[in-house]
């Protein structure tokens, strides 16, 4: 009896909660939180298929990446019940998710017309390559004015291009006038609130910034942006801002619930790091590794190789805040290689233990450049590379280097970050999965030369979608003001090796870095077989041929002799 009044009291106390659809590349998370706490009261995580179907090609299911945020709302809910916690108490769903990540369905049917392109995904480089040879001096930063954003595989207009051009099934769609594009926040958003029945066919002004069809100045969608890439304006969704109601709940045990927060995946976490003020910035160790920096309320644009994003625009009537970013393709996407790919590891959490069995890479540097390089080089003919191999090296080795690998990566962008701003960062705040990898974090801060301070509540992504959610207009549970935000509780991890050995492994990886490059290209092969013939070359094949004649001649003159 007293148990159940416990239970009965804590439920009064608890107050209202906000939830958050967390849906990543690798998984999709939904979590509940105390809108006056912050506190993580229950999630439930569903892990997502990646397929591969060429080289370079990454595909998900749209279909699977709904249902499993079903599947976690619903699991999630069981869950709140059976810790005594009144699910109607929540009152207001944030959306974020991986960005970039291309779909288009049918608006009549509700049906995906193709998987869902993910944002790692290369199949687009020769189309890149056509565009950049277009622009006046070959120039990859020619739409960077508007969009803030070099012309790469990465972002999802040129993804859009390849359905209309490759799938006929897109194509038709389009000329029928039934087609609707959207990243992954649509497509949630969009099924969640009706789908064919009357779904809110939207997106924030986050994901927006992501697609290179975004005029990051006026906020719009750009008619000339859409112009350049052929992309008829009606298929895309409306355009709002991070915090507001954009439709309700139309299915499940949450029906009628507001979703009222929707935030790209690293505007979410910048937002859950608390980083409202120009000069504060967070690094996200997800599937790829995203350093962002608040610039304020006007774009700034990079020197350096970084990208202008917009941050966020926390209510229609609220200024939008601009990020320089910093973005690496393959972080947590290693470990995943590891384990998948070469064995050598049979769970996530194996990594640190190999790593830290030999505390070394033995001089062995791994360049996990699988998508190409991305920031702040923007390469996508580099591939990745293992060098400074000897008979010594073994597997402990490679795992170190992977781990390295990620910091040696977040070290260029904090130094593109640093030269780009003038003012240093004096510590780095951390989120993400990876940094449960204690040793992970140690080597990041030895590698910067700085502290590296980690939340002790390390679901910053989904707290910050949910802040957005609890803060919207209608909504108003939860208050962003700098008096009101909680204190938060955290970790730091200081520097223990001396500068000077930092410096040294720093130049060593550079080195690979520059030998993993142009090591791809899309250029027709000559003779239409796999690998080009080595007499494609005019002068190579003189030279072979004129070797053989005089091997041939030496042979015989030998025989007369």
């Amino acid at each position: 009896m007293r148990g159940g009044m416990a239970a009965s009291s804590e439920r009064i106390v608890l107050g209202p909660l906000v939830a958050a659809v967390d849906q990543g590349t690798s998984s999709t998370r939904f979590l509940v939180f105390n809108a006056k706490t912050a506190e993580l009261l229950s999630h439930h995580q569903v892990e997502i298929k990646q397929s591969f179907p060429k080289e370079g090609w990454v595909e998900e299911d749209p279909k699977e990446i709904l249902q499993s945020v079903y599947e976690c709302m619903d699991r999630t809910c069981e869950k709140l019940t059976q810790l005594n916690i009144d699910i109607s108490n929540i009152k207001a769903i944030g959306v974020t998710n991986q960005r970039e990540t291309t779909l288009v369905w049918d608006k009549e049917t509700g049906e995906p017309l193709y998987n869902a392109i993910v944002w790692l995904d290369l199949r687009t480089q020769s189309t890149v390559e056509r565009l950049i040879n277009k622009t006046p001096g070959r120039n990859k930063n020619h739409l960077k004015h508007k969009t803030g954003l070099p012309i790469s595989t990465y972002f999802s207009a040129v993804k859009l291009r390849w359905l209309m051009d490759n799938v006929p099934e897109v194509h038709k769609a389009v000329l029928s006038h039934r087609a609707m594009f959207g990243t992954v926040d649509s497509w949630i958003i969009w099924c969640l609130t009706g789908g064919k029945k009357g779904g809110v066919h939207c997106t924030d002004v986050t994901n927006a910034s992501r697609t290179m069809l975004f005029n990051i100045h006026t906020l719009a969608w750009d008619p000339d942006l859409c112009k350049y890439f052929d992309i008829p304006m009606e298929i895309l969704p409306s355009v709002r801002s991070s915090s507001e109601i954009y439709g309700l709940m139309k299915s499940g045990s949450l029906t009628g619930i507001p979703i009222s927060g929707c935030l790209g995946d690293q505007s979410a976490a910048l937002v859950g790091q608390m980083c409202f003020q120009d000069g504060q910035a967070k690094n996200t160790y997800g599937t790829g590794c995203f350093l962002l920096r608040n610039t304020g309320t006007k774009p700034v644009m990079s020197d350096h190789g970084l990208l202008t994003t917009v941050a966020y625009k926390l209510g229609r009537d609220k200024p939008a805040f601009y990020a320089l970013e910093g973005s690496v393709a393959i972080a947590g996407a290693v470990v995943r290689w590891l384990k998948d790919n070469l064995g050598i590891i049979h769970a996530d959490t194996d990594l640190e233990k190999l790593a830290a069995a030999v505390g070394t890479s033995y001089g062995c540097y791994f360049v996990p450049a699988f998508s190409g390089l991305y920031a702040p080089y923007w390469e996508p003919s580099a591939r990745g590379i293992i060098c400074g191999l000897t008979q010594f090296t073994n597997r402990s080795h490679l795992a170190f280097a992977a781990l390295e690998a990620v910091c040696f990566q977040v070290r260029e962008l904090m130094d593109a970050m640093n030269q780009d701003s003038g003012i240093p960062l004096s510590q780095l705040q951390v989120d993400g999965g990876m940094t449960s990898n204690r040793l992970l974090m140690q080597l990041q801060a030895d590698i910067l030369c700085i502290p590296v301070v980690k939340p002790s509540m390390p679901e910053t992504t989904a707290l910050g979608a949910a802040m957005a959610a609890g803060a919207a207009e209608g909504v108003s549970v939860w208050s962003l003001s700098p008096e009101d935000l909680t204190e938060v509780t955290s970790e730091k991890f200081d520097p223990q090796i001396n500068p000077e050995e930092s410096e040294f492994r720093y130049a060593r990886w550079k080195k690979a870095v520059q030998k993993s490059m142009n090591w791809e290209t899309t250029e027709p092969l000559s003779n239409g077989s796999e690998e080009p013939s080595i007499f494609c070359s005019v002068p190579l094949g003189f030279y072979i041929l004129g070797s053989m004649f005089m091997l041939i001649g030496a042979k015989y003159i030998a025989g007369l002799k």
